[in-house]
């Protein structure tokens, strides 16, 4: 199959799977104010409670209250990727489904991190500029980690190391529309992404109406992507372009 029209014949599916799925389940574009009165409830209550020598726990408690509120988001985008909706019941088991996956590749993030400042002091090497670097090929060769933790199951390791693969096999499929809509986010929200576990776009508490319509632009816009990611990722990492050369129904 002639590539441009294999990558056509991609996005137009995911895109029709990625309208329906996103109009019965358009309750998720609400789960990103949910977030942000949780954050501000949990990171009050951490640091009334953990304060003195209890303090150096505050760190520890918020990377698994973060890890629990990704894992919430990805559960639900779990569900509208396979089953089509969400219920009240995924919402509240989603805080801990895939919680330690999520906060075993932190600590993965954090060891390399540690090793990567360690390098960095002993080589005399500008330990900011490298970071950035690192940080910039880590988001993009394993820029489908997320859709990897929700839709395999595979350990913390095994998930770092199949979006590496997936990346390998998929990078022009997967890149493309990524870039066009992190561009297209870009315009309306003035807010670039470079974190792969975002949940939702801050909210600065402008209640002006220019703002809460570009809010509400945004929040819905990356709801939209959030699904087209999962639609997309599904697609090519349980076919080929062979594959699809030979089942059109694929594409029905």
């Amino acid at each position: 199959m002639n590539f441009f029209k294999d990558m056509i014949l991609v996005n137009k599916t995911t895109l029709k799977k990625s309208v329906t799925s996103f109009s019965k389940n358009w309750i998720i574009f609400f789960t990103g104010l949910v977030y942000v009165i949780l954050n501000i409830a949990i990171i009050l209550i951490v640091s009334t409670l953990f304060r003195g020598v209890l303090s150096i726990l505050a760190g520890l408690v918020m990377a698994i209250v973060t890890s629990s509120l990704i894992s919430n988001y990805l559960y639900l985008l779990f569900n509208i990727i396979n089953y089509d909706r969400i219920t009240w019941n995924d919402f509240k088991q989603g805080f801990k489904h895939f919680l330690w996956k999520v906060y075993g590749i932190f600590f993965i993030a954090w060891i390399g991190s540690f090793i990567l400042t360690s390098i960095a002091g002993i080589l005399g090497i500008n330990a900011k500029l490298l970071s950035r670097v690192v940080s910039i090929v880590i988001l993009v060769s394993l820029n489908p980690l997320p859709e990897t933790i929700y839709q395999k199951y595979l350990s913390s390791g095994e998930s770092i190391k199949y979006a590496f693969e997936f990346m390998k096999d998929n990078w022009i499929n997967w890149l493309i529309p990524n870039a066009i809509f992190t561009l297209v986010l870009y315009q309306i929200t003035n807010t670039l992404i470079l974190n792969m576990f975002v949940t939702h776009l801050s909210f600065n508490f402008d209640f002006t109406l220019e703002s809460l319509t570009l809010y509400i632009l945004g929040q819905g816009l990356f709801s939209f992507i959030m699904i087209y990611r999962g639609h997309l990722f599904k697609l090519l990492s349980t076919s080929t372009p062979r594959k699809r050369m030979y089942m059109n129904k694929f594409y029905d």
